[in-house]
């Protein structure tokens, strides 16, 4: 009975600390490159409620004010770059988009790794809030390298987005067209950039570690494994794919974050920008989590983080590609034939729901 008791507690205690861990929003990102010389960056959105995005235009001479940490004014700018993107609550910020001169930046979540940087009084002026680097990236940087430099030059500090009721833990991927990717991320209140050649993208912890972590799987191929003997028995594999036998499948980033590079890596090369965005996208198929199968508590909240939306973005040719939860039709924004210079922000609506085509007419 002490025994059957024991057991019920341990139960009980692992239980609860399985569900007291936090959500880690599954994002995944993967980078594409066709012979024609593009370069594809496509990545998932997840989030366990609806975080109310749509794309937004964001033209040149556009003036923004960063927030410091008291939700003081921060950095004052004016953009250079016209941008197209993602926003949430509504704000004129991005949390994936990608400029006119085809650099891409967007947020991926980083909780229990993410410490900004201390703001002091002379650094208030070049301040600004987590959710506020990307646009700040891509309305000023038109290649990788500036963009490091303008990161090195700003603060980040703890900012409270109030939408969510605390400071959002981020690290940030910024790709270019001519396929340099680099990860940003904040740890111990310090800047750290990591060179990023894979261009594959997930969440806690440090990119440095995934990269490591990778060595976990030095086994895996796309080519299947021959027959093994044991003693007299020929042991065949399964069918296809037993080159990838033990491949993780789980919703955890380490695990997405090894599906992302195996699956990138491995994809045929096809030819041209348009072949790479429909690649991307039904890479990412892999990575369509449904609602209910990643639950967690994150800030005394029951949650279930699920895809609210993938993205893809054309370096080259600068055009935005989305689909959403509800509606898997891609639709595309392409920069060259939209307006730059408005006066106010312009925002494509990315509600809808999934239309259905009855084909039942066509039979022959």
């Amino acid at each position: 009975m002490k025994y059957r008791l024991l057991s019920l507690a341990v139960a009980v205690a692992v239980c609860r600390i399985l569900t007291d861990v936090p959500s880690a929003s599954a994002c995944t990102g993967i980078r594409i490159k066709p012979n024609d010389g593009s370069v594809i960056f496509a990545r998932t959105l997840e989030f366990a409620d609806d975080i109310h995005s749509n794309v937004i235009l964001i033209s040149r001479a556009k003036a923004f004010v960063g927030t410091a940490p008291g939700d003081k004014a921060g950095l004052q700018w004016k953009s250079k770059y016209g941008i197209a993107g993602v926003n949430a609550f509504g704000l004129p910020a991005i949390i994936d988009g990608l400029n006119e001169k085809g650099l891409a930046v967007g947020i991926f979540y980083f909780p229990g790794y993410a410490k900004y940087q201390e703001v002091e009084a002379d650094d208030v002026r070049r301040a600004l809030a987590p959710w506020e680097l990307p646009v700040y990236l891509l309305s000023n940087c038109a290649s990788v390298q500036e963009a490091v430099e303008a990161a090195r030059y700003v603060r980040v500090g703890e900012v409270v987005q109030r939408d969510m009721g605390f400071v959002p833990p981020c690290h940030y991927v910024v790709n270019d067209a001519s396929g340099r990717s680099v990860v940003l991320e904040y740890v111990n209140s310090e800047l750290k950039v990591y060179d990023n050649p894979l261009g594959v993208m997930s969440n806690s912890p440090t990119f440095d570690w995934h990269i490591t972590n990778l060595r976990n799987y030095v086994n895996l191929s796309v080519t299947n494994v021959p027959p093994v003997a044991i003693s007299t028995i020929k042991l065949p594999g399964f069918g296809q794919g037993s080159g990838m036998l033990g491949l993780p499948g789980d919703f955890t980033p380490p695990s997405r974050f090894i599906r992302a590079v195996a699956f990138s890596q491995s994809a045929l090369p096809v030819a041209t920008a348009h072949e790479g965005v429909l690649q991307a996208f039904h890479i990412l198929n892999q990575f369509d989590i449904p609602k209910g199968a990643a639950r967690g508590v994150e800030h005394g909240k029951q949650v279930a983080d699920y895809t609210l939306w993938t993205s893809a973005s054309d370096l080259k040719n600068l055009r935005y590609y989305f689909r959403t939860f509800d509606n898997s039709r891609i639709r595309m924004i392409d920069l060259n034939s939209v307006d730059l210079d408005a006066k106010d922000i312009k925002t494509i609506p990315m509600a809808g729901k999934e239309v259905i085509e009855d084909v039942s007419g066509q039979a022959r």
